[in-house]
C-alpha cells in the first residue's frame, strides 16, 4: 500500500526551524574566519551552463588569469560553466582560486580548479551571498541565467541602499548586456524608479583588459577592505 507523503504541521515546522539557526550560524562562521584570511578578490559570475568550447568561458579563463595577474584573488560558485572558467584562469595564473559551493540536486559540482584549502560548501544561498558580497572587491559578471541576475542585482541594491561601500559591477559582453541595461535606462530610469547615479559603477566591456583597467583605477582611490 502507498504510503502518503507527510505534510509538517506548524508546530513541527517551528521546531526544525529553531535548530536550524545552529546550522546557518555554524555556515557564517566558518566562512567569515576562512573567507577574512583570503585577502582581495574578484567575484565571476555566470552560467553553469556554458560550455568549454564557448567563446564565453574561454573569455573567463583569460579574465581570470589577468585578474590573479593582477595580484587580486578570484571568487567564484564553485561549480561547472564559467564558474569552473574562473577558477581555471586563477589557477592557471599561480592566483588564489576560492569556490563557494552550493549544495544542489542538479548542475552543481566541484570544479576541479579550485584551491584545496579555498573550497567551502553551503546548504544556504543566503549564507553564501553574504560571503560574495562581504569578501570581493568588484563583481565581473558573465552571460548568466536567474542566479547570475540574482547576484547582480542583490550587488547593486545594497550599494544603493548604501548598506555596503561601493565596487566595480562589470558587465562581460556587450552583446548579451546592452538590452537588459537599455531597458534599465528605457524604462526603469525614465519612470523614476532608479536614479542616474545608481548606474555610475555598472560598466560593460568585452576584453580582459578593460576589466583590469576598470577594477585598479578604482582603487586607486579606495581602499581595500571587507565591505561591511
Amino acid at each position: 500500500m502507498r504510503s502518503e507523503k507527510h505534510h509538517k504541521g506548524w508546530n513541527e515546522i517551528k521546531t526544525n526551524d529553531s535548530w536550524a539557526i545552529f546550522k546557518i550560524m555554524g555556515e557564517f562562521v566558518n566562512g567569515f574566519e576562512r573567507m577574512s584570511k583570503i585577502g582581495p578578490c574578484v567575484s565571476i559570475f555566470g552560467s553553469a551552463r556554458t560550455k568549454e568550447e564557448d567563446p564565453y568561458y574561454k573569455l573567463a579563463v583569460s579574465i581570470a588569469k589577468s585578474i590573479a595577474e593582477a595580484g587580486y584573488g578570484v571568487i567564484t560558485g564553485g561549480g561547472p560553466g564559467i564558474m569552473e572558467a574562473g577558477n581555471r584562469g586563477a589557477n592557471l595564473a599561480g592566483g588564489t582560486s576560492v569556490g563557494l559551493n552550493i549544495d544542489l540536486p542538479f548542475e552543481q559540482h566541484d570544479n576541479p580548479y579550485i584551491d584545496n584549502d579555498k573550497s567551502l560548501d553551503f546548504d544556504y544561498f543566503f549564507v553564501r551571498k553574504v560571503m560574495f558580497v562581504k569578501y570581493s572587491q568588484g563583481f565581473v559578471v558573465m552571460p548568466g541565467g536567474f542566479g547570475t541576475l540574482d547576484e547582480l542585482f542583490e550587488a547593486i541594491t545594497l550599494i544603493q541602499t548604501h548598506k555596503i561601500g561601493k565596487f566595480p559591477i562589470i558587465l562581460v559582453g556587450s552583446e548579451f548586456w546592452t538590452g537588459l541595461m537599455d531597458w534599465v535606462k528605457g524604462t526603469m530610469l525614465k519612470m523614476g524608479t532608479i536614479s542616474p547615479e545608481d548606474l555610475n559603477l555598472i560598466k560593460i566591456v568585452d576584453t580582459e583588459e578593460e576589466v583590469v583597467e576598470i577594477i585598479d583605477s578604482f582603487y586607486k582611490g579606495h581602499s581595500m577592505s571587507p565591505n561591511f
